[in-house]
């Protein structure tokens, strides 16, 4: 008796195998795919197979084709919910506690798995993110150190290998990044602020580097929990500041 159960067509395979690798970052949003020559290689299939899976990822919205030749994973991968989330920010600044205390669910556990799973070439990426970072605090540009402390955290999510954490933190990039610049920013212009922060990044990347899970969840939560009380303390000297003015107005 024939067996009703289809056979996964050969282009459905590819198209699982592709997605694999945009899932796990392998191929990033805007990077070009490799040449179809190379992936037929390297999947061992036919050429027309592998444009059959392109055309299907195409119609998913992951790739497009760009003038001039060649495709591309789309740029907005990942950054979906972003941009309402930074206008939320700009409107209600509550909302940036609301922030820190995400991230706490979910960076502790990107750190820990990092420290469990992180490959070699995930603790290089980890120390080149670190290491940029340094230079930002010695240069002290706010913008480039918000995008190197983003950054840092996000080489971290990467190396937890899973793609659901990940892709969520990925999503948050430029939200952190914006968080960083409006918020901690300020908590920069204490020297002692300042030096706390650095030795918090510096106890987190050793921990993961040394593959120390539960350290390096622990050092993420004493980060956060410092960050969170710094905010605090800023928001309520805002607000001295702010009836102190409306006294003298009067």
């Amino acid at each position: 008796m024939e067996s009703s159960i289809k056979r996964p067509k050969l282009s459905d395979k590819i198209v699982e195998k592709l997605e694999t690798l945009i899932l796990q970052g392998s191929i990033k949003a805007g990077e070009r795919l490799p040449p179809e020559r190379e992936l037929a290689r390297e999947f061992g299939v036919s050429r027309p197979s592998l444009r059959e899976a392109i055309q299907k990822l195409g119609a998913r919205g992951l790739v497009r084709s760009r003038q001039g030749g060649g495709t591309y994973v789309v740029d907005n991968i990942g950054t979906s919910f972003s941009d309402p989330l930074l206008a939320l920010l700009d409107s209600h600044p509550e909302v940036h506690f609301d922030l820190v205390e995400y991230r706490h669910t979910i960076e502790g556990d990107c750190a820990y798995y990092a420290a469990m799973r992180a490959t070699d070439e995930d603790k290089a990426r980890i120390r080149e993110a670190y290491e940029e970072l340094q230079r930002s605090y010695e240069e002290q540009a706010l913008e480039r150190e918000a995008a190197a402390d983003a950054r840092f955290h996000l080489s971290i999510a990467e190396a937890s290998h899973n793609m659901v954490l990940f892709h969520t933190v990925k999503g948050l990039f430029d939200l952190l990044k914006h968080n960083v610049i409006t918020n901690i920013g300020g908590m920069y212009g204490r020297r002692e602020t300042r030096y706390n922060l650095k030795k918090q990044h510096d106890a987190i990347f050793e921990a993961v580097m040394a593959s120390d899970p539960d350290r390096a969840r622990e050092a993420i939560q004493i980060h956060l929990s410092y960050v969170e009380r710094t905010l605090a303390d800023l928001k309520r000297e805002e607000a001295r500041l702010n009836r102190g003015g409306a006294a003298l107005a009067l």
